[in-house]
């Protein structure tokens, strides 16, 4: 029988949360067979198994935030002879022992007080109940008042990590929801760019008194930052601070913002300038479809060169929108909305657009972000024709 864990997706990231699992306790596999979808901090990912055989075992429920490592499934192999079967327990316990995290000390030898070798562990009464637990569990433990006593770890030899933490915290704090998936990465890239980017932001408005009454506002949106990224290339930009260095793009991939219960994803469109208005609403419909269902790859949410939100289409008027890095700039539409102006001396009634951008002002200037938002606006102006 062998163990499955939780492999690196390739992503640097250290935890996922399980989204879906393909499989159950007595199902049988084959090599490569998709067993379970997660969802990492990046991207939506399906785990293939990496034996064929019957699952014997099955670790960790939909909606659980697990670490890189974490026991998976045990998967009985097919076809495997009784010494071999033998052979490999006794290899995979010597391999378990081996394995235990701190001075290769195994957990079931008890002449050695494992937990004491744990960062943050103290001396525990040998007539009281182990607690063995990862340096970071503990600590979340302590953030978030729960009571390690009460808990069985899930991970190896019944590690407490900090999964179980977050799941005990559900159960003890009933209404208090622990942030996964995209909720999740959103916190880290506000904080990153509150705490890296000098944010400015810029508003105009767009007089919609040439469009029709059937225009798709999103089409018309990407159009608009297309053509101000050739007109004002330095907000279709790459910055890294450490290097001081700027990239300006040839090309226009446009991150669009998308609203889900599941939390906000940003899918980009690649090459938008290549696209016609037919071809962007295409790809806007099965891009969004995907992130209803959750089945958005991570290379779909990778290498964008400037970000767009409509935020209008639920509510708002002016916003600030936050930078995501290495971008240096956001463009924000908000609600349409019907003003008077004067034309030509008469009182006129049109629709407006309010525009909000910001950008990064170590990267780029004033007068850049200026003519960005004016060539922005004079192609939402104009008529689709």
């Amino acid at each position: 029988m062998k163990s499955f864990t939780l492999p690196d997706l390739g992503e640097g990231l250290a935890e996922s949360e399980i989204v879906q699992w393909h499989v159950s306790v007595g199902d049988k596999v084959e090599l490569d067979q998709v067993i379970l979808t997660v969802e990492t901090a990046k991207a939506v990912v399906e785990v293939p198994a990496p034996y064929s055989g019957k699952i014997v075992s099955r670790h960790g429920d939909e909606g659980d935030v697990i670490n890189i490592g974490s026991l998976l499934v045990e998967i009985e192999e097919v076809g495997v002879n009784a010494s071999s079967k033998v052979e490999d327990k006794k290899k995979s316990v010597a391999n378990k022992d081996a394995a235990t995290v701190v001075g290769n000390v195994s957990h079931q030898n008890h002449q050695v007080d494992v937990d004491d070798f744990w960062i943050g562990g103290e001396h525990i009464d040998k007539s009281q109940k182990t607690i063995t637990a990862m340096p970071s569990a503990r600590l979340l433990a302590q953030r978030l008042g729960v009571d390690l006593e009460k808990i069985s770890g899930t991970g190896h030899n019944g590690v407490i990590v900090d999964a179980d933490i977050y799941n005990e915290c559900d159960k003890q704090l009933p209404g208090t929801e622990v942030l996964k998936g995209a909720r999740r990465t959103m916190v880290n890239t506000m904080a990153e760019s509150h705490q890296s980017v000098a944010n400015v932001t810029i508003t105009e408005e767009a007089v919609l008194a040439q469009w029709s009454a059937k225009e798709d506002i999103s089409i018309r949106l990407i159009q608009a930052v297309i053509y101000a990224c050739q007109k004002e290339p330095a907000l279709n930009a790459w910055f890294d601070a450490e290097t001081m260095t700027r990239c300006l793009h040839s090309t226009v991939n446009i991150g669009i913002a998308v609203d889900s219960s599941h939390g906000l994803y940003v899918p980009v469109l690649r090459h938008a300038d290549d696209y016609n208005p037919k071809g962007i609403r295409q790809w806007l419909d099965t891009t969004v479809k995907g992130i209803r269902e959750r089945k958005i790859g991570r290379e779909q949410l990778q290498h964008g060169t400037i970000t767009l939100s409509n935020f209008g289409a639920i509510a708002g008027i002016y916003a600030t929108p936050v930078v995501s890095p290495p971008q240096v700039a956001i463009v924000g539409a908000g609600r349409i909305i019907d003003k008077v102006i004067l034309d030509k001396n008469k009182a006129v009634s049109v629709k407006s657009m309010p525009i909000s951008m910001t950008f990064d002002h170590r990267a780029c200037t004033g007068g850049e972000a200026a003519r960005f938002i004016k060539a922005f606006v004079a192609h939402l102006e104009r008529s689709a024709s």
